[in-house]
């Protein structure tokens, strides 16, 4: 093995087309120690293979597939790559053209397989890629390795197989080769194909640097590091060169989107360091994110996650009675509903539910609110925006409150979660007022702090 080992996952806009690629096997080229190397699908890839379960027409189904052959011949030629990667291409378009000529509805099952194929197919043409450049690169299909239950959809990776399947298949190759793999998809027990989630591909590679006990894990995408908000919002946002892992969580979990929320607790167990940075620009400086660090501010970033929904049941069967927020909670995990924020009074409970997430509207049927309402009162409030002010020490540390209210006098504030964590102080605010809340608050806890 190699004294150092760095996990290099790309992105798709890091792949989203030849010259994109071309960068990316720049960067891997001039550091050895990039051993392992995880791709996302090009860019819209995966929108388009989605788009296959909209339809069960075969006519529609062939359109969708023929954008994805153009597009991956396109890169294919523009690399000028050797005639054994356009055979290996064209190996996985025809198997996915056979999946698609069907006119039965793909379930949940079916879909993973077919959502697959984007990062089988610009694998395939990122291992041609680093080959033609002299990089000895062999590519190793993620599904023997990583293996997961089968809740197909969102599989869960199973930690103690994959470092197995790590130890036996990846760790002989890493002596004298370079890896490249795919992010986002695994395999059950039986051999079916499952997914992690979209944006599975951070998670993949984080996974894998965990079996590895690698030293770094390197993200790569279309921005320059994480920013103290989203610099589309705010100009004024700045990169932050190093962070906590703890910051780095919070952040992620409440709507950062340059990393996936799970990325982070593989590396978290084995401490290892994680690096972003930028595919497009490799010498600007990214963002560290390690265990420790000297400079904790009380404000480090500010972030802001969309389309928020707020369930408030009220009972008097509350005041005084055990066992209400049992039933309450049971009937949401009938559901599969997942709650991020709690508060609660005597006989109110309000509680926050992420319809940012696919399939979530779906879970928040009348049936599920039919079933709440058989032991409280039920208000539901939608197009709500949950804003988390994410930094250090939020629970014990004086005047922070007074001043975020303060600028937040004219604004319907519907909910605040403040002391649960020390990272991070929360709350919801109508979606239409949430970029301009943000704006001021950057302005006031970071800006100033800054100039």
């Amino acid at each position: 093995m190699p004294d150092l080992i760095k996990v290099a996952k790309f992105g798709g806009t890091s792949v989203a087309d030849a010259e994109a690629m071309k960068r990316c096997a720049s960067i891997i080229e001039v550091d050895r120690d990039k051993r392992v190397i995880v791709v996302s699908a090009t860019s819209g890839t995966t929108n388009l293979l989605s788009s296959l379960s909209e339809t069960e027409d075969p006519s529609e189904r062939l359109a969708v597939y023929r954008q994805i052959e153009q597009k991956h011949l396109e890169i294919l030629n523009n690399l000028n790559s050797p005639k054994e990667t356009g055979n290996n291409l064209q190996i996985v378009l025809n198997e996915l053209r056979e999946k698609i000529t069907t006119s039965e509805p793909y379930d949940i099952r079916a879909m993973d397989e077919l959502l697959s194929f984007g990062e089988r197919l610009s694998s395939t043409l990122f291992t041609g890629l680093l080959n033609d450049k002299g990089i000895d690169a062999e590519f190793i299909d993620a599904r023997d390795i990583i293996k997961t239950d089968s809740e197909f959809g969102h599989a869960e990776p199973l930690v103690d197989l994959i470092r197995k399947k790590v130890t036996d298949q990846l760790v002989p190759k890493l002596k004298t080769k370079r890896v490249v793999t795919q992010g986002f998809i695994g395999s059950d027990k039986n051999g079916t194909t499952t997914t992690l989630g979209r944006g599975g591909s951070d998670y993949s590679a984080a996974l894998l640097a965990e079996a590895l006990d690698a030293d770094v894990l390197e993200i790569w995408t279309d921005v320059n590091a994480i920013y103290s908000t989203d610099p589309r919002i705010c100009p004024e946002a700045i990169p932050i060169t190093e962070m906590t892992f703890d910051e780095a969580a919070e952040l992620s979990f409440f709507g950062a989107k340059v990393l996936h929320p799970a990325t982070l607790k593989p590396a978290i167990r084995k401490n290892i360091k994680v690096y972003v940075g930028s595919s497009i620009h490799p010498n600007q400086p990214g963002t560290w994110i390690v265990k420790n660090i000297t400079q904790k501010p009380i404000i480090r970033a500010i972030s802001l996650r969309p389309e928020q929904t707020l369930i408030t049941v009220h009972s008097l069967d509350m005041l005084h009675r055990h066992g209400f927020l049992a039933k309450l909670f049971q009937i949401l995990a009938d559901f599969n509903i997942s709650v991020d924020l709690v508060t609660t009074s005597e006989v109110s409970v309000s509680l926050t539910i992420d319809t940012n997430q696919k399939g979530m509207h779906k879970r928040l049927s009348p049936e599920m609110l039919l079933e709440l309402e058989k032991i409280a009162h039920v208000k539901v409030e939608r197009e709500l925006a949950l804003i988390a002010l994410v930094g250090n020490n939020l629970d014990s540390t004086a005047g922070v409150s007074g001043p975020l209210f303060n600028l937040l006098d004219s604004i319907n504030i519907r909910m605040i979660c403040h002391g649960a964590s020390s990272h991070n102080l929360c709350f919801l605010v109508n979606e239409s007022e949430a970029t301009g809340v943000v704006r001021k608050l950057h302005e006031h806890f970071i800006s100033k702090k800054v100039s």
